[in-house]
């Protein structure tokens, strides 16, 4: 199995943990030499917090065990696209890599809505798309399915 798909794997347990706790199901796990240093889910309903999403908490946890703001040897494997305040987050922490399953067609900051990168911002990230996107992108839909109905549109799109 090749290393991506590994961690992203993992990212995945984190994601179907939140869709068991009634949240978004988006997990997030934090590389650093080949060693899972920080992993998590999204908790924003559990902690009544817009900003508790699996990256941010995930960032967290890195800092906290490389006692470092700095992850620049940290590589991110997440479920879904990070949005805006996440990937402001990721450059902020100049995170290496962000290897992410499936497209956010709302609020995407790496392709979908917009591509940070390309800001020229202080800290470029690099960026791998579609890793494991159908097995992300079938936790999204269960999840809202379930939530808004079958007969409602569903706004996640395949790449």
């Amino acid at each position: 199995m090749e290393k991506d798909e590994f961690y992203m794997r993992q990212a995945l347990k984190q994601a179907e943990y939140a869709q068991k706790e009634d949240e978004v199901p988006v997990g997030a796990v934090i590389v650093y030499k080949s060693k899972i240093i920080a992993q998590s889910s999204n908790q924003v309903e559990k902690l009544k917090d817009s900003t508790a999403h699996a990256e941010m908490l995930a960032l967290t946890q890195a800092a906290s065990y490389l006692n470092s703001k700095w992850l620049t040897e940290c590589d991110l494997y997440v479920t879904v696209e990070p949005c805006l305040m996440c990937a402001g987050a990721l450059v902020l922490a100049r995170i290496n890599k962000v290897v992410f399953g499936v497209m956010e067609p709302k609020t995407g900051a790496f392709g979908s809505k917009l591509e940070l990168n390309r800001l020229g911002l202080n800290h470029k990230l690099k960026v791998k798309k579609g890793v494991l996107e159908k097995e992300s992108l079938l936790l999204l839909r269960d999840f809202f399915k379930k939530r808004r109905g079958l007969n409602k549109k569903f706004d996640f799109s395949s790449s």
